[in-house]
């Protein structure tokens, strides 16, 4: 299958043929790499990190992914740029488009990755925006497939906690795409969007997914496959918001009785990390200073659980970057 100067800005880019492609792709890439094979398939090839938000695994993963393969990257953090503020995002992009081979780009705005990619004449990878983030959707779909057998279209997810951030909005439409059984349960007010909502009623139309939006967790999640959850407060939301959004939210902490509440012995709980799920953090601390909380969106029990499947996934987000970017970079 040629994906060859192929852009991902949100899972819709790709047909879900393509989207299955790149994750088998990835499982071989996997293989190779922990039979120490080296292909080198990038060798020679340039690639641009634009971060305006800092993260860990995905930067880590983009760089290593393209050091096996025998890339450069260059890193250019927040406030590295002019991007967007001495320089339009479309002049950036013809300029770098010049230079490398791929760019990758990890912030706020959606507009701003989709300026882009439609200037720069290179690919370009959206790796996180406030909306999408369909590199993660990639791992995700490569970690259920690890852990639990059958078709994609015989499992069910539950997501549970904030149900309008890119993490949610990414399952729904990517559950929709591929034929899923997809839930999302959240309160009322933190529901996705009504347009997000009708892209994955469409999607789903054509592919026989299961989809479902509820404020009741225990019903959300029964008879689910995995468990699934992400922070409370996305990057960017002042953390004043906390004291709300935890009372608003307690109520959808993946704890091991909401876990048993799906009625599978052998269910999986994901996260896209980072978890607020100890006080082993700053920030974790603060929390259970201000509220009396030991943990937010996940118990520690849950956390470190024989269900948890958490590392795998972030390890998987290496795999996919891979595949994506040995894939749609042009050779």
């Amino acid at each position: 299958m040629d994906l060859q100067g192929r852009n991902l800005l949100t899972a819709t880019d790709l047909t879900r043929e393509e989207f299955t492609h790149l994750v088998d792709l990835a499982a071989r890439l996997r293989h190779e790499k922990r039979a120490g094979v080296r292909e080198q398939r990038l060798a020679g090839r340039n690639i641009a990190l634009i971060f305006e938000k800092s993260s860990t695994r995905t930067r880590c993963a983009f760089e290593v992914a393209a050091h096996d393969e025998g890339a450069a990257v260059t890193y250019l953090g927040p406030g590295e740029t002019h991007l967007g503020h001495k320089e339009s995002v479309e002049d950036t992009a013809h300029v770098l488009g010049r230079m490398y081979d791929g760019i990758e780009y990890r912030g706020s705005a959606q507009e701003t990755v989709d300026v882009l990619a439609a200037h720069a004449s290179v690919p370009v990878w959206n790796g996180l925006t406030d909306l999408w983030h369909p590199t993660q959707m990639l791992a995700d779909v490569l970690t259920m497939r690890d852990h639990v057998a059958g078709p994609l279209e015989r499992l069910t997810l539950a997501y549970v906690g904030d149900g309008r951030n890119n993490t949610a909005n990414s399952l729904l439409v990517t559950g929709a795409l591929l034929g899923m059984s997809v839930r999302i349960c959240a309160p009322r007010e933190l529901w996705p969007s009504p347009a997000v909502r009708e892209l994955a009623t469409g999607l789903a139309a054509g592919s026989g997914a299961d989809l479902a939006v509820t404020d009741d967790p225990r019903a959300g999640v029964r008879g689910a496959d995995f468990v699934y959850t992400d922070v409370w407060l996305s990057m960017g939301e002042p953390e004043e918001t906390w004291d709300d959004r935890i009372q608003q939210l307690l109520p959808y902490q993946v704890d091991a009785k909401l876990l048993g509440a799906t009625g599978n012995p052998r269910v999986k709980f994901l996260h896209c990390l980072p978890s607020l799920h100890s006080r082993d953090t700053g920030l974790g601390r603060r929390l259970a200073a201000a509220h009396g909380v030991a943990a937010l969106e996940v118990t520690d029990e849950v956390f470190r659980s024989p269900a948890s499947v958490v590392y795998d996934q972030a390890e998987n987000r290496m795999h996919t970057i891979k595949a994506l970017m040995v894939a749609t970079v042009r050779r």
